[in-house]
């Protein structure tokens, strides 16, 4: 087992979890599932969301098992880590080139939300579970990245089923953390500013997560060609902690100046250009 497609694959599970929660379903989520809402609910919000968290990692692990049996797939066809390599390169590259627009269809793809009547039909464990569930998929709601996809192809190439598992079910933990990130949204002026705040992100993420899926390419790449494991190692996961970092650096600039005509939501904005409901 390569360790550059190792790195490269659990590189773009982080990338692929992270530039997700900017669907509009993760922003359906970070309004729905909050303190302030759970209490309007009769609900305890760390309850509502270890539930929520549960969820997604079932969903995740179901991605992780159709991963699992291509790997298998893989692993019985006999291709040598060089053409695996390979492959992986070209597909991140066409994962980048999908993230920038330069490939079509255009993101985001499967426009599907989860179903808001849950919240007034069934009790918190039915919802939050069911709602982190579909969002764990990866593939059940608005595939906002290419990554999404390139998790899959990584597991698959890496030839070991246990793996490609663990691949899938850390994408579906990651995605159920993010509702961790609005625990401080007691109020309604706390959940508008965090919404301002995240809306600022969206863009920075978005070119992030581009440089990101480009490094992983070349670091793949690079192991098929040849060059010393230390730099498809490196390369990626030095662009990821550089474009955390300059991800936080606008976090932070937001954080102190706040737009007082910043959109609550990206999936607004999204509803406007596509025409399509943006219930939750």
């Amino acid at each position: 087992m390569s360790p550059v497609l190792i790195v490269g694959a659990a590189v773009t599970v982080v990338v692929a979890a992270v530039r997700s929660t900017w669907s509009p379903c993760g922003w359906s989520m970070l309004s729905t599932i909050t303190p302030l809402t759970e209490r309007g609910r009769g609900h305890r919000f760390g309850a509502t969301a270890s539930w929520f968290v549960g969820g997604a990692v079932l969903g995740g692990a179901l991605l992780g098992g159709v991963a699992a049996v291509l790997a298998s797939l893989v692993d019985g066809s006999g291709a040598s880590a060089t053409v695996r390599l390979a492959i992986g390169g070209g597909a991140a590259l066409a994962a980048a080139l999908l993230d920038a627009r330069h490939l079509g269809p255009t993101l985001p793809h499967h426009r599907r939300q989860v179903n808001e009547e849950w919240l007034d039909e069934f009790r918190p464990w039915v919802y939050a579970a069911g709602f982190g569930l579909q969002i764990g998929t990866g593939l059940s709601t608005y595939i906002m990245t290419g990554a999404v996809y390139l998790v899959i192809v990584l597991a698959a190439l890496s030839g070991a089923a246990t793996t490609a598992a663990l691949l899938g079910t850390a994408f579906g933990l990651l995605r159920g953390l993010a509702v961790l990130t609005g625990r401080g949204n007691v109020d309604p002026a706390r959940l508008a500013v965090f919404h301002r705040r995240f809306a600022d992100l969206d863009e920075p993420v978005r070119r992030a997560v581009i440089a990101v899926l480009v490094a992983v390419g070349a670091g793949l790449l690079s192991g098929a060609a040849g060059l010393p494991t230390v730099v498809g190692v490196a390369l990626p996961t030095g662009v990821l902690v550089v474009a955390a970092a300059a991800v936080g650096s606008r976090h932070y600039a937001a954080a102190t100046s706040i737009r007082d005509n910043a959109p609550l939501s990206s999936a607004t904005e999204l509803a406007r250009r596509t025409n399509e409901p943006t219930t939750a």
